[in-house]
């Protein structure tokens, strides 16, 4: 059984967006993806999700996907959220993955706006309208119009959030104003899908994070959370601006680039990338490295 979670806060406060591990010659590396999975609830992760844009989800097939899931609950599902990306650019494909990872025990979905083809606002509320009626599982929103081409409008969320089932949005959007429209109007739990982000977003309303540097820093967005629920709005500050060289850092070039080399200058199961994502240069390598230390993070 998952962790209790109440309306204000789903899936938990804070979680990482989990990469997924492969073995030297690209095969799905599992017993990689419980180790580091366990290590990241150990570092106080209260919710993963696996399956993702940072789980090379466009690249991963759906047994991988399916495999990924079951594995990753057995090594953690009785002590954090495991919450399964389901989100493509197929509203039919979408509802099969949602009904998969049902049947393999996840704890909730992420449905990532669909990429590429652009769809209406109307659209989009009836593709994630589907997959929230495909199961009984909670659906996280995924907002990130600089990678999919469209946003979800406010009026869009508002309306999707009358359904039972639509109870969170990850919000990569970059614009405090219309989050906080939105979290005011729509009543989701909020969660910042932008790192450099996640303190602005928490004083407009956001529950938590759904973190990329969750891989390397989860203790410190642990502490800057509690210390802005605590009140301590300098403390959090300070934590925030101590991390700026990793936010930075780890979003130098893409995510899922950095946050495996990252991983793999810690020891920690990460492995190569398939492509067309592509293992960092020399001097990205040591500029992360530069980056990292900079903010505390030891190699």
């Amino acid at each position: 059984m998952a962790p209790i979670s109440t309306p204000q806060t789903p899936f938990g406060r804070v979680l990482t967006a989990m990469v997924t591990p492969f073995t030297a010659d690209g095969a799905l590396d599992l017993d990689g993806a419980q180790r580091l999975a366990t290590h990241l609830v150990d570092a106080g992760n209260d919710g993963l999700v696996i399956n993702g844009t940072t789980g090379e989800s466009p690249t991963t097939s759906d047994a991988e996907k399916s495999e990924l899931v079951r594995a990753v609950l057995e090594a953690v599902g009785d002590r954090a959220h495991v919450v399964a990306g389901v989100g493509t650019n197929d509203t039919r494909h979408s509802l099969a993955l949602a009904r998969t990872a049902e049947r393999d025990g996840a704890h909730g979905l992420l449905a990532v706006t669909p990429y590429y083809n652009k769809p209406s606002q109307e659209g989009l509320y009836q593709h994630f309208s589907a997959i929230a009626d495909a199961t009984e599982l909670p659906v996280m929103l995924y907002d990130i119009p600089g990678r999919s081409g469209v946003p979800i409008d406010t009026e869009t969320l508002v309306r999707l959030a009358e359904h039972p089932r639509v109870v969170a949005n990850k919000d990569a959007k970059g614009d405090l104003g219309r989050a906080s429209w939105a979290i005011a109007r729509s009543g989701l739990a909020w969660y910042s899908g932008d790192d450099m982000l996640n303190l602005p977003l928490l004083s407009v309303g956001a529950c938590g994070f759904v973190s990329v540097v969750g891989h390397v820093v989860t203790p410190e967005l642990r502490a800057l959370l509690d210390a802005h629920l605590g009140g301590e709005i300098q403390k959090a500050t300070e934590i925030h601006q101590k991390l700026l060289p990793v936010y930075t850092g780890m979003f130098r070039t893409q995510g899922v680039m950095t946050t495996k080399a990252a991983l793999a200058l810690q020891g920690l199961p990460a492995g190569p990338l398939r492509l067309p994502l592509v293992e960092l240069s020399a001097p990205e390598t040591e500029q992360l490295k530069v980056d990292l230390a900079a903010g505390g993070v030891e190699l």
